[in-house]
């Protein structure tokens, strides 16, 4: 894998006429975990799309060495095309090398990805994620929709990305049980209400 790193300054946020997170800093290595803390609405799904260059920030800066893959609730799979010709079609075009099936869809392979149940469609994108050589993965809720066997599984899978020098940052409502794991709560970063007079 490529180096990486992530470098994040003084970053606002904003949707809309409402500046979600400001303030926000931390700089992400090999090897490195960030979970990206607090409760929903507060604005993770937006940072990380700042993150990926989806977003513009409204203020601060971000630099990125490596690249990024972001997994998000937008399932990046043709929902007409079975999943497994889905999944080979970003095989082929990140370059990637198969990485076996470590999330059970070698069964769905024939299964139209419309098809899929809310686990299948969230281990499909973990796969698509895995598969593709990014150094950087932008998880958003990650663990949402999987019972508590492929939720580890999906973090074990993290784990050995981060041992082979990529880096994590994951946005979660929800506990994670990742080894040196950096926690940023969110809610500091979340700017005081205007006092009106």
């Amino acid at each position: 894998m490529q180096p990486c790193r992530l470098t994040v300054d003084d970053l606002a946020c904003r949707r809309g006429d409402r500046v979600l997170v400001r303030g926000l800093r931390f700089v992400a290595g090999p090897g490195d975990a960030l979970h990206l803390a607090g409760p929903n609405g507060i604005g993770k799904s937006s940072v990380l799309r700042v993150l990926a260059g989806l977003m513009r920030a409204y203020a601060g800066r971000v630099e990125a060495i490596g690249t990024i893959a972001l997994s998000d609730e937008r399932l990046p799979l043709d929902g007409h095309r079975p999943l497994g010709q889905a999944l080979a079609f970003w095989r082929r075009i990140d370059g990637a090398v198969d990485t076996g099936d470590r999330f059970g869809l070698d069964d769905l392979a024939d299964v139209p990805v419309r098809y899929l149940s809310t686990g299948q469609r969230k281990r499909a994108g973990l796969a698509a994620l895995a598969a593709s050589g990014a150094g950087i993965w932008l998880l958003d809720e990650p663990l949402n929709g999987l019972d508590p066997h492929w939720a580890g599984i999906a973090q074990s899978v993290i784990e050995a990305h981060r041992a082979g020098g990529g880096i994590a940052v994951i946005a979660s409502h929800q506990p994670l049980a990742l080894a040196q794991l950096a926690v940023v709560s969110l809610l500091d970063h979340v700017p005081a209400p205007d006092i009106l007079p």
